[in-house]
């Protein structure tokens, strides 16, 4: 397989890009080069779209059967290719072992459930009011899709557009993100080389927003931009494509919250806050932000949270024995301790310690928050945890709802209807009884509503998102006009 990854990829040729500039790509831990890419430009991303222009009605018109075998053989070379993937992710995000092998696990379900759409893109007939007349509906792959990688889960948030997209005929522009543009682009398109997919399927060009990251947008080419990222950033693709009336398909920020029910059990829910709080140093659009704790047990779920919060190995990602690795650079790490302090100055309590060594914070744990302070009214996207009281149940979901955002979010009580009852009444895409709020499977859908994002990844939905439907009518016999 290709390991080269300083060159772009572009109509199956790996090649230097054509920008003067460069992208310095670095381990988050300790700072070690893990190589230097001549950055694409404009002529670079021009002849990328143009080439995955020309292919797309050819890839289109292989049968089913021929893009399975495609599906299939790239899921394969994935799995030989396991450990050279983790070990990406571990040096390029800063994923522990832990979260390198859960984002493998999870990228490889959605190939795999990849290889069924080919079967599942169909078509269907109508009746017809005029008489004599056959309707028909035809489904086919929307054209070329823009996918604008992420960086904290680069490896499956890529593949998880990139996989469907190709499964239903499209062809698939790549701009990786440049704090990962290894592991969200440039070693997808190596593994679809190894996998022995035609040159114009895919295409990767690494370049810094400043140069491409408007054009990769407003190019005449993409039918679809697909971006997962901050809502600020979505919002300004979403606005760029509006002008030329472009789809998007957008999974954008979250301030996921956990209620947790006077009845439910304290350890079970501590603990599976502490995973949701902390995986991948917090990192995760999905990661749990609040945490709303009914008062008759906060006090006892504040001391076990911040138990096993405190049990965490922090440092080198390469330790199988850390949980919580670097932030994946300064402008983040400064961020965080921004909305620490202010959380702090305007009446948190710090139940941990704060201490920031590098890029890498150990877990951060913050009670008697309010809304309206800091880390629960914005998205950390760190190792910070907020404990919020409410005084009843109805609070409890008031304050989840206060946000803007409505991703993911996570329900613990001892009775699952109430449970049920109580998920549905929070404003989120996603909802999980006693459980935390990471979840994701390449079969049911995914996505938010509010401002953390546009349309449904995965599954069925995913089909909807990255295909379109043309009606057509024949007439099988004449037709009278009132002429």
């Amino acid at each position: 397989m290709h390991t080269d990854f300083t060159k772009q990829y572009i109509n199956g040729s790996w090649v230097s890009g054509s920008s003067s500039k460069t992208i310095e790509n670095t381990n988050p831990y300790n700072g070690d080069s893990l190589g230097t890419i001549a950055s694409a430009d404009a002529n670079d991303l021009d002849r990328a779209y143009h080439s995955a222009n020309d292919y797309q009605k050819t890839w289109d018109a292989h049968s089913p059967s021929e893009k399975q075998q495609y599906l299939h053989r790239l899921y394969d070379v994935m799995q030989n290719q396991k450990e050279t993937i983790v070990e990406w992710l571990i040096k390029e995000s800063g994923s522990s072992r832990l979260k390198a092998e859960t984002e493998f696990n999870t990228a490889s379900n959605i190939v795999f459930e990849s290889t069924s759409f080919p079967n599942r893109v169909h078509g269907s007939t109508a009746p017809s009011n005029t008489p004599g007349k056959e309707n028909y509906t035809f489904r086919s792959g929307k054209g070329v899709i823009g996918v604008i990688g992420p960086w904290n889960f680069p490896f499956h948030l890529a593949m998880r557009t990139i996989a469907p997209a190709v499964a239903t005929g499209n062809t698939v522009v790549v701009k990786p993100a440049s704090d990962t543009p290894v592991t969200s682009g440039l070693l997808i398109a190596a593994l679809f080389e190894e996998a022995g997919f035609p040159a114009g399927v895919l295409h990767v060009t690494a370049g810094r927003g400043s140069e491409i990251g408007d054009a990769f947008v407003t190019h005449e080419v993409p039918a679809l931009l697909s971006f997962t990222g901050s809502t600020e950033v979505g919002t300004h693709i979403a606005e760029l494509a509006a002008q030329n009336l472009k789809e998007t398909a957008l999974e954008l920020g979250g301030n996921n919250a956990m209620v947790v029910l006077p009845d439910a059990e304290v350890k079970k829910a501590a603990k599976a806050a502490v995973f949701g709080s902390f995986l991948h140093q917090g990192q995760i659009c999905l990661a749990l932000n609040r945490v709303i704790v009914h008062n008759d047990i906060y006090d006892e779920f504040v001391e076990e949270f911040t138990r096993v919060a405190k049990t965490l190995k922090a440092g080198d990602p390469s330790d199988e024995n850390v949980i919580v690795g670097p932030i994946i650079n300064e402008e983040q790490v400064k961020n965080i301790e921004k909305l620490v302090q202010g959380t702090i100055d305007a009446g948190g309590k710090l139940q941990t310690e704060f201490e920031i060594n590098g890029q890498v914070i150990p877990p951060v744990v913050l009670s008697e928050v309010t809304n309206d302070m800091p880390a629960a009214k914005d998205e950390v996207f760190g190792p910070v945890a907020t404990l919020i009281r409410a005084s009843s149940e109805d609070e409890a979901i008031r304050i989840a709802n206060d946000s803007p955002y409505g991703l993911s979010g996570s329900v613990f009580t001892q009775d699952r209807y109430r449970g049920m009852q109580a998920a549905r009444r929070i404003n989120s895409g996603m909802v999980h009884v006693n459980d935390q709020s990471v979840n994701d499977e390449a079969h049911l859908p995914f996505g938010g509503e509010k401002q953390s994002g546009i349309g449904r990844f995965n599954g069925e939905w995913v089909l909807d998102e990255f295909t379109t439907e043309q009606w057509i009518s024949v007439q099988a016999q004449d037709r009278p006009y009132p002429l």
